[in-house]
């Protein structure tokens, strides 16, 4: 399971691009929890710890709990907004987590045993369609990776999520179909199977959409 990572924030009082802009010249990051039918409450995170966070990669998968002057929060980030030519967080938006809570999250795929895989032994080219699956998972058991071992993959053979054993508490958000994680296609081509599964997944990527509950930002 993933750790929970703890932050000390301070209470904004004002909001705001002015004050906004202020918190960031002071070396801070404005940011917003909202969520779990409470008032949104305003607040800043120190910009050197944040910045190291949000671009060491999971940042969307990690569970927080923020200590805003003595009220702690669980939260998971549901967007980041980064200046436009520098690259550096500007603003976050974070979603409380009530009691009992369940998320949607892409959890990223970690392959097992690629050595030992018969498939690439043989000389078989890897095919990876999805490098992360999307699950519903609770707040409190958020995997930090889905592990698909290829220990037994033959060349031509694909792996589908009937397949894998997702962690403990998570199932796939999508029911209909029994999609491809990865194969082993013969050098020079790949299954016209694998090819349909990575056009899904690209029509997926392209068809997402903000989360209901999330408030568009004063800042």
């Amino acid at each position: 399971m993933a750790d929970m990572i703890a932050l000390e924030a301070k209470k904004r009082e004002r909001v705001g691009k002015g004050a906004a802009r202020k918190e960031r010249r002071e070396g801070n990051v404005p940011a917003v929890i909202y969520g779990d039918g409470q008032d949104p409450v305003s607040i800043s995170l120190d910009y050197n710890l944040m910045f190291k966070l949000i671009f060491k990669g999971g940042f969307k998968q990690t569970l927080f709990e923020v200590n805003v002057e003595g009220t702690k929060t669980r939260v998971i980030c549901r967007a980041v907004q980064l200046d436009p030519v520098k690259d550096t967080p500007v603003h976050i938006d974070f979603f409380r987590l009530g009691k009992g809570a369940t998320l949607d999250l892409e959890i990223p795929v970690v392959f097992l045993n690629e050595e030992e895989c018969p498939g690439l032994k043989a000389g078989g080219a890897l095919n990876v369609v999805r490098h992360s699956i999307m699950v519903t998972v609770r707040a409190n058991a958020i995997p930090s990776e889905i592990e698909v071992d290829l220990i037994a993959l033959e060349v031509g053979e694909s792996l589908h999520i009937s397949q894998i054993t997702l962690p403990e508490g998570s199932k796939s958000t999508i029911t209909d179909r029994d999609f491809t994680i990865v194969s082993v296609a013969a050098p020079g081509g790949a299954a016209d199977e694998d090819e349909d599964d990575a056009e899904e997944v690209a029509a997926e990527d392209g068809a997402e959409t903000p989360d209901a509950d999330a408030a568009k930002s004063e800042d």
